[in-house]
């Protein structure tokens, strides 16, 4: 009798479509908002994040809610997440409604958490960037 080692494995994550699906949109849609609604153009390069910590940082100083921006800031994490993706050749997982980043060295990494720790003053898309591309340029 033979065991079935299947059960023993770490579950398999969804595949690229389908994982990638909301996040590659709430990503495409921040960057339609700003170069629409503030002439900002993000072009999915890890330079692009500089300015992406930068506007977080002006929502947090204007005061607005975290209930008013939470879309805002899920769409900046996933555009990070997407600029990780494309910069390390990642992957999206996703498991529960959460997505997370793979890199392709088993790492994982939560974007969209990082844009809410942005926002609470504790965080940056750019260093997550940085850390999460590290390894693949070295």
């Amino acid at each position: 009798m033979t065991a079935d080692v299947t059960t023993h494995q770490a579950p398999t994550p969804a595949t690229r479509p389908s994982a990638a699906t909301k996040p590659v949109r709430w990503a495409a849609d921040a960057v339609s908002a700003l170069r629409e609604g503030a002439r900002v153009r993000l072009d999915y390069s890890a330079q692009s994040l500089w300015r992406v910590d930068r506007l977080i940082e002006e929502i947090r100083r204007e005061g607005a809610p975290y209930a008013a921006v939470e879309t805002v800031l899920r769409g900046l994490g996933a555009y990070a997440g997407e600029v990780v993706v494309r910069q390390a050749g990642a992957e999206w997982w996703t498991s529960g409604g959460d997505h997370w980043v793979r890199t392709p060295d088993g790492r994982l990494w939560d974007p969209v958490d990082e844009a809410r720790r942005c926002f609470a003053g504790d965080g940056s898309l750019r260093l997550l960037c940085r850390d999460a591309t590290g390894a693949v340029r070295r």
